[in-house]
């Protein structure tokens, strides 16, 4: 059920996307097999079956959360550093929502599991071929060139760089190591949803279309408003924004929006499944955001950057930047924040 994980556990070390490889026999015994095997659910839908599931909370209210107004702006690259993912440049309008002030919090997503007892991804073992395989998260290994992301047992959110790591007097950074899975079973609890990717970068924006970061074009200033990393990455760090890792959130000033660490800290979770020529597709859309398949890995947009993002590799802290992971990634730098549909 879970045999693209060991798949994902190596190319992701390698920063590579995944290659989906089929037999393609034209024996009518294998095309037989195949139709079988269309028949069950894939792990994708059982795990969204069992999301749907959550009881949403007694009390869903709006509490921490702005209320942004909806609009028209000019979604996709607007730097020289922008990639080909960012572009055809396209108008989108976006309705009036509820914003998270901030990323989801370890106190947050904690009170969510000790009302639910929900289990994340990475608490999980799996099994691949009849052999079962412990629980665990990737965590970020800055003194191997060849492999700068390693599966670690014991990594999940509790403990985002292994078993010897901890939350401990954290409980206001940013959650990490969760997957989009469970940022949509938190989603599902709080009476909230995750934003889709035209949503994200409208917020990101705050109203300054044109800009290259929230704060303006100016990259000199950008620890002052940003966690990012500095120097030479990922071999030193000087870390001049005073954070090596995770900030607490509220750390750095708000956008135009007031919204917090929108940019930097931890990367996104948004609800979209991830396509390379999306601004392309746009026509493809279904209820606002891609949602049907694109690979069996169903790959999923991040947004935001993250504490790792520099200027000479990932720039992920732009507004317009965009990358993706398998929806059962756990990354120790990677969370999410929620929105919620104005009524």
């Amino acid at each position: 059920m879970r045999l693209f994980f060991i798949k994902y556990f190596v190319l992701l070390c390698l920063f590579c996307s995944f290659l989906s490889c089929k037999n393609e026999e034209n024996e009518p015994a294998e095309a037989s097999k195949e139709n079988i095997q269309k028949t069950e659910k894939s792990y994708h839908e059982k795990y969204l079956e069992e999301i749907a599931e959550i009881k949403e909370r007694d009390s869903v209210s709006t509490s921490g959360m702005l209320k942004i107004e909806g609009g028209e702006y000019m979604m996709g690259g607007n730097s020289q550093q922008a990639r080909r993912d960012e572009f055809p440049q396209h108008k989108e309008k976006i309705e009036t929502i509820w914003v998270d002030e901030t990323e989801v919090t370890n106190a947050e997503f904690g009170a969510f599991v000790e009302e639910t007892g929900y289990v994340t991804t990475a608490e999980r073992s799996f099994e691949i071929n009849g052999k079962t395989f412990p629980p665990g998260a990737m965590v970020f290994d800055a003194e191997n060139p060849q492999a700068w992301w390693k599966f670690k047992e014991g990594a999940n959110w509790k403990h985002p760089q292994g078993p010897e790591s901890s939350i401990e007097d954290k409980e206001n950074h940013p959650v990490v190591q969760v997957s989009w899975y469970d940022a949509m079973a938190y989603a599902k609890w709080a009476g909230k949803r995750l934003p889709t990717e035209a949503e994200f970068e409208y917020l990101a924006r705050g109203g300054k279309e044109n800009q290259i970061y929230h704060w303006g074009n100016d990259f000199e200033k950008a620890t002052a408003f940003v966690n990012f990393h500095q120097g030479d990455f990922p071999v030193s760090n000087e870390i001049k924004d005073s954070f090596e890792k995770t900030a607490p959130v509220k750390s750095f000033p708000p956008n135009s929006f007031g919204l917090y660490e929108i940019s930097g800290n931890a990367w996104e979770w948004v609800l979209d499944t991830y396509y390379p020529n999306a601004y392309s597709k746009l026509e493809q859309r279904i209820d606002g955001y891609f949602k049907e398949y694109f690979n069996p890995q169903q790959q999923k947009v991040i947004r935001g950057g993250s504490f790792l993002c520099s200027e000479s590799y990932c720039t992920g802290y732009r507004n317009a930047a965009r990358m993706s992971s398998t929806p059962e990634s756990g990354l120790e730098h990677l969370g999410f924040r929620c929105v919620k549909d104005a009524e």
